[in-house]
């Protein structure tokens, strides 16, 4: 594997199975939080018991407030998280961002399949080895904007 240069500039080499691996994951997390709905919590409207064993906690318990906390923060996480993965996406060139959104972005990305894109879905269809290659790029670049590259471990200086 060779590391890309760019003038004095070196790009990290990634470990590509591991790298892979990460991005992969993360755009699995984007389709999760942006198709799947948000079930908010509500407040029990019954009295329970609680037992409490020792003396007072000195905390107070507002029911209602935390899960209205809960409800807006876990929904302003996975929205700030979709934002951010559609930037990185936004930014990579047409032929990676096309690859990208059309393999792993949409809400059925769970069944479409490496062939259906390189053979149906780019006009013309391209080879295998283009696809991969293409793809490794986007990887490559999505992994840097999200932080979660997997650099190479040195093997012996």
């Amino acid at each position: 594997m060779q590391q890309l240069s760019f003038g004095d500039d070196f790009l990290p080499e990634l470990d590509r199975k591991k790298t892979q691996k990460a991005v992969e994951s993360a755009l699995s997390k984007y389709r999760l939080y942006k198709y799947l709905t948000f079930d908010e919590r509500e407040a029990a409207v019954t009295a329970s018991y609680e037992a409490r064993e020792g003396g007072r906690t000195n905390q107070t318990s507002d029911q209602t407030a935390s899960i209205a906390i809960h409800n807006i923060d876990s929904q302003a996480a996975r929205r700030a998280y979709c934002e951010r993965v559609e930037r990185a996406v936004k930014r990579l060139p047409r032929m990676e961002r096309f690859l990208i959104e059309e393999r792993y972005m949409g809400e059925d990305a769970e069944y479409i399949t490496d062939y259906h894109v390189y053979c149906h879905t780019f006009q013309p269809p391209i080879s295998e080895g283009t696809y991969s290659k293409i793809r490794w790029k986007a990887f490559y670049k999505i992994a840097l904007a999200l932080d979660i590259a997997v650099e190479k471990v040195g093997g012996g200086e």
